[in-house]
């Protein structure tokens, strides 16, 4: 089998590892987030990662860290939503998979009629279940909320920073995850541009200006261990080969965060979608679940309240290298174009 820009594919098998473990992955269901950030301090734990900054306020709510990072591998976001804007979530769910014209009635009448059916449902949710026997009406709107979300790398189906690497630093894992070889990065930073994501980033000791002071406390800075090379999550590689769980999903209190196996958490994910569906949260919808989408579906799979651009995540996402093989026979024919001019005109001018 041959590499792949594009398309399903089962990455683990297209890197021609000789024995390709099951893929493994996240589902990251926001709804059952708390904020608690207890994954980003096991996350930073585990791996050894310095803190970001110089311990600041940020203002943005409880979300001191703002965004992934090569020293942030997990991130957990809060977002505020008032009344209006929950209510603009609910009717952008009810868009994604059309629920019919639900209504209550009383218990005496008969079925439905044959007109108030569902529109198929879209790829990415993956076929929900009938929900034309249940009452869909939404409960009462609240008149605010937090949307939290931990954030993490989305350990692409194609990987434009592992497919731009000049070095062979990334490399593809027999359980279909994406890691970087910190001691062959030469920190280049051509992975930084090639994912779609904006995951990963090149380590420095996380201040604008150098500082002088060498420390732990305020104003001062700790040793940054791999400064200038690439960094990102690496979905804990070393735990995987000893089969145990991530330090995230393991840490997490409420199971927001599930690792297993990529296509049982989909099935999962899907499964949860048309749960709350049924609850009347319309809201709700996958990403990174469709793999044919422009990355091939992500390892990372998520349960959005909202739409992806809410969450900061781009909402058609397309791997760089996607168009390599079309470019490259386009480059081919404009070669062959110029060989074919350059030949006749010699032809014809040495008549």
């Amino acid at each position: 089998m041959g590499h792949q820009f594009s398309g399903p594919t089962d990455p683990a098998t297209d890197a021609h590892w000789e024995h390709p473990q099951p893929r493994k992955g996240f589902f990251t269901d926001t709804s059952i987030c708390i904020g608690c950030k207890a994954c980003e301090v096991a996350c930073k734990e585990w791996n050894h990662n310095p803190r970001d900054g110089d311990l600041d306020l940020t203002g943005m709510s409880y979300d001191n860290t703002v965004s992934l990072g090569a020293s942030t591998w997990r991130h957990v976001a809060f977002i505020e939503q008032g009344a209006e804007r929950i209510a603009e979530a609910k009717e952008s769910g009810r868009r994604l998979v059309s629920l019919g014209m639900p209504g209550i009635r009383p218990a005496e009448t008969g079925p439905e009629p044959a007109t108030a059916t569902m529109a198929p449902p879209l790829t990415e949710l993956g076929g929900l279940s009938d929900l034309s026997s249940t009452d869909t009406a939404p409960p009462d709107t609240p008149e605010f909320r937090w949307l939290m979300s931990s954030d993490v790398c989305k350990h692409c189906t194609h990987a434009g920073c592992l497919d731009v690497c000049p070095t062979g630093a990334l490399f593809r894992t027999e359980f279909g995850t994406v890691v970087i070889q910190d001691d062959v990065c030469n920190g280049c930073g051509t992975c930084v541009a090639g994912c779609p994501f904006g995951v990963v980033e090149r380590r420095s000791d996380g201040t604008a200006a150098p500082t002088l002071r060498s420390g732990e406390r305020k104003g001062e800075q700790p040793e940054v261990p791999k400064r200038g090379v690439a960094q990102k999550c690496t979905l804990c590689y070393d735990r995987l080969l000893d089969d145990e769980t991530p330090a995230c999903a393991k840490t997490c209190p409420t199971t927001s965060i599930k690792f297993g196996d990529h296509d049982d958490l989909v099935d999962q994910a899907r499964e949860r979608v048309a749960t709350l569906h049924r609850q009347g949260m319309t809201e709700a919808r996958l990403y990174g679940a469709n793999e044919l989408d422009g990355v091939g579906g992500t390892g990372s799979v998520f349960l959005l309240l909202d739409e992806p651009e809410v969450y900061g995540l781009p909402p058609d996402p397309r791997v760089c290298t996607a168009d390599l093989p079309s470019m490259y026979k386009r480059a081919g024919l404009a070669a062959l174009g110029m060989l074919a001019a350059a030949a006749t005109a010699f032809v014809v001018g040495g008549r």
